[in-house]
């Protein structure tokens, strides 16, 4: 009788413990039982606290001075041009369009979840498309229909921006058809963030396929990396295969499910803030005035004062021609992921 009377005291104790530390902030850690009672979470559950605070063991708690309020997505799409650059099938060797259309669901799909993990963040999505065929655009406008997200599509006009496009390029030859349609997308992109983006911006070419808990990990990320730093970030979301053809110093972060390496080197689908935006704004435009060689050079720029940090493993895949450096992603099934997004 008295051991069950001492028993019940000690629940008793520890409830009240356990409220107190929740309204102090601080939690516990059951390491016999690998539990968090102030969480009532598993060890092995997310920790974090979206805008407060990120949790990691042992290394214990980052304080989030860098809170996320908003997330724009703008998409751009064009299902005419299968390669921006190149005559060599893609990986799947499907159409173009279904490209568009299952990345676009694996963003939508990223998207969801994370509305569910953080009920404060404003997201929408944006797309911009170039001379997709009419069905084409229809799918889409289906897709963004059924999204239960924020969204619109903007039709682009090419002659708004050839003005400003220098017809020679860097290696003194004529700028393309596609690359003019490119270069006038990209810039076409880049005023919409400025003008109607709030927080984070997220620019995706249409041939990226993203896992479920792609978002989830970038804003996590974004707040904790961003917060020991106390600096904006730029988020690449794709472990490209050419980052494992060099061998260069770099530094490593911790994320919530992920490891975070500075890259010297992207394409055109990153993650940043509108406050480094707005930083290198004529960096960014010069992209879509001259073609460099490469064509992501003034990106590269910037790298060199900002960290531009990818995962590992990835969190997308470049669905582009298997011997592409930057196509591929190693050591994830992107296959079961292509097949995962059929049902659009």
């Amino acid at each position: 009788m008295k051991e069950q009377k001492t028993t019940l005291r000690k629940s008793f104790f520890k409830k009240i413990f356990i409220k107190v530390c929740k309204i102090l902030g601080y939690e516990i850690i059951d390491q016999s039982n690998f539990y968090v009672p102030t969480q009532e979470k598993s060890l092995n559950e997310n920790l974090n606290i979206q805008g407060e605070k990120s949790i990691t063991l042992p290394l214990g708690e980052t304080k989030i001075s860098r809170k996320i309020n908003a997330l724009s997505i703008i998409f751009r799409s064009c299902t005419n041009i299968n390669m921006l650059t190149q005559n060599k099938k893609r990986l799947f060797d499907q159409n173009k369009s279904e490209y568009t259309f299952r990345s676009l669901n694996s963003i939508i799909i990223s998207l969801n979840q994370a509305k569910i993990t953080f009920p404060k963040i404003k997201f929408d999505i944006v797309v911009i498309d170039h001379n997709s065929k009419k069905k084409d655009l229809e799918q889409i406008k289906s897709q963004l229909n059924k999204s239960n997200l924020k969204n619109s599509i903007i039709s682009l006009d090419i002659n708004e921006f050839l003005n400003d496009i220098k017809k020679i390029n860097s290696k003194n030859e004529k700028v393309t058809e596609n690359q003019l349609s490119n270069m006038s997308n990209i810039h076409k992109s880049l005023l919409v963030a400025k003008n109607q983006c709030s927080d984070l911006v997220y620019f995706v070419e249409d041939d990226y396929l993203h896992q479920k808990e792609a978002i989830n990990e970038m804003i996590f990320s974004y707040e904790r990396i961003s917060s020991q730093l106390n600096r904006e970030l730029i988020l690449c979301p794709a472990d490209y295969p050419y980052l494992y053809t060099k061998i260069d110093l770099t530094n490593i972060f911790l994320g919530t499910n992920k490891h975070w390496r500075k890259v010297e080197e992207t394409l055109c689908t990153f993650l940043t803030s509108k406050i480094i935006l707005q930083k290198y704004w004529n960096k960014f435009i010069s992209m879509c005035q001259y073609e460099h060689y490469p064509f992501e050079q003034p990106l590269h720029e910037i790298y060199k004062s900002e960290y531009c940090l990818s995962p590992i493993p990835s969190l997308a895949v470049h669905l582009t021609n298997i011997n592409s450096i930057f196509g591929l992603s190693p050591n994830i099934d992107w296959e079961k992921i292509w097949k995962e997004n059929k049902n659009y």
